[in-house]
C-alpha cells in the first residue's frame, strides 16, 4: 500500500489543530492538585489505553499519534463505528492482541464517524478495515473480520518484513525492559506527596547521568510545577512593571493556568525594557520554559522569534 494513499493532507489539518491538543496535553501534565493530592507525574502524559498499547486517535491527534509514532513504533490503525457489527467482533481481538504485544506495536482506535476524513484519506469502502502504518505511509491492510490467529500472523510477517527500520519497535518475543529502580523510588515519592523527595531524586539521577532524558525531563517539570504552585495568583495582575521577580513569577502562574503565550509574552516584555543581569536572569528563565514544551510547537517558535528581535 505505501504511496496509494495520501495522507497529506490529513497531516496539514492534524498540524493546523495541534496546537490546541498540545495545551490539553500539557494541563494535563501541570494542572496544579485539587485537595492536596499529588500533582500528576511530570514528564509527559501518561499512555492512553491498555498500558498505551491502545489510543483513540482523532483528527487532530492523527500526526502525533500515528504518523509521528509510526516513525518509531508500528501502529495499526483500527477503522471502526457504532453501529458497525463485525467492528464489535474485530476491536475486542485486536485490543487483546496489542495489550499482549510488549511494545511492538500499537493499536489506533478511529471512529469513521466521528472523524470521516481520516477513513476518506485511507479510501475506506468499508468497514472494520484495520491499516497498517510505518514510517508515515501504510504498508498493509484488510477489510472485515479476521482470527487472532490469522491477525498475529499478518502483524508477525510485517514486523518481519520492516526488520530494523523502526527503532523503538521491540521484537514481538522480547523482553520487557526493567524499569530503573531509581526512577520508580522517585516517583513512588511523588505519588506519596513527597514532592521535594522526588526532585531531589530526579536531580540525582540527571546529574549522574547527563543522557538520561526522562530523568532530567521529570525534574524540569517538577521544578516548574513546585515554583509555580508556589506564588500568589493574584501576581498576574499586582506585579509592577519594574519588579523583574513580580513579573517572572507571573509569567509561572499564566504558564500554570494553560496560557503559554501569555507568559511568555510577560517575560519577552521584561527582556525588552531590562539590561545586565535582569535581562540575563529573565532570558535564562525564558529558555528554561522552553524546555517544557516539543520545540517545533508553533507558540514556543514564535516566542523565540520575539526573543530574537528583543535582544537585537
Amino acid at each position: 500500500m505505501s504511496g496509494a494513499v495520501d495522507l497529506t493532507a490529513l497531516k496539514e489539518r492534524a498540524d493546523a489543530q495541534r496546537q490546541q491538543a498540545q495545551r490539553s496535553a500539557q494541563a494535563a501534565r501541570t494542572a496544579p492538585p485539587a485537595d492536596g493530592a499529588a500533582p500528576p507525574s511530570p514528564g509527559g502524559s501518561p499512555p492512553a489505553g491498555d498500558g498505551g498499547a491502545v489510543i483513540d486517535v482523532t483528527e487532530a491527534t492523527f500526526e502525533t499519534e500515528v504518523l509521528a509514532r509510526s516513525q518509531q513504533q508500528l501502529v495499526l490503525v483500527d477503522l471502526w463505528a457504532e453501529w458497525c457489527g463485525p467492528c464489535k467482533q474485530l476491536s475486542p481481538v485486536l485490543e487483546r492482541l496489542a495489550g499482549q504485544a510488549q511494545g511492538s506495536w500499537v493499536l489506533a482506535k478511529i471512529d469513521v464517524d466521528a472523524n470521516p476524513r481520516i477513513a476518506q484519506a485511507f479510501r475506506a469502502q468499508s468497514i472494520p478495515m484495520v491499516v497498517a502504518i510505518a514510517q508515515g505511509q501504510p504498508v498493509a491492510a484488510f477489510n472485515g473480520v479476521r482470527s487472532e490467529a490469522e491477525i498475529s500472523q499478518w502483524v508477525g510477517e510485517i514486523l518481519s518484513q520492516l526488520g530494523d527500520v523502526l527503532p523503538g519497535a521491540m521484537p514481538a518475543d522480547a523482553e520487557p525492559e526493567e524499569d530503573d529502580p531509581r526512577m520508580v523510588a522517585a516517583a513512588d515519592k511523588l505519588n506519596g506527596g513527597d514532592f521535594e523527595g522526588a526532585l531531589a531524586d530526579y536531580r540525582a539521577i540527571a546529574e549522574a547521568e547527563p543522557n538520561n532524558v526522562e530523568a532530567a525531563s521529570a525534574a524540569r517539570n517538577l521544578e516548574f510545577v513546585l515554583r509555580a504552585q508556589a506564588h500568589d495568583p493574584a501576581i498576574v495582575d499586582n506585579a509592577a512593571p519594574a519588579d523583574v521577580d513580580a513579573q517572572l513569577a507571573a509569567a509561572d502562574v499564566l504558564l500554570l493556568s494553560q496560557q503559554p503565550e501569555a507568559a511568555f509574552d510577560r517575560i519577552i516584555g521584561v527582556v525588552k525594557v531590562t539590561a545586565g543581569d535582569d535581562r540575563t536572569r529573565a532570558r535564562t528563565r525564558l529558555l528554561e520554559l522552553f524546555e517544557l514544551f516539543d520545540p517545533a510547537e508553533p507558540f514556543v517558535v514564535a516566542a523565540r522569534r520575539k526573543l530574537a528581535t528583543a535582544l537585537y
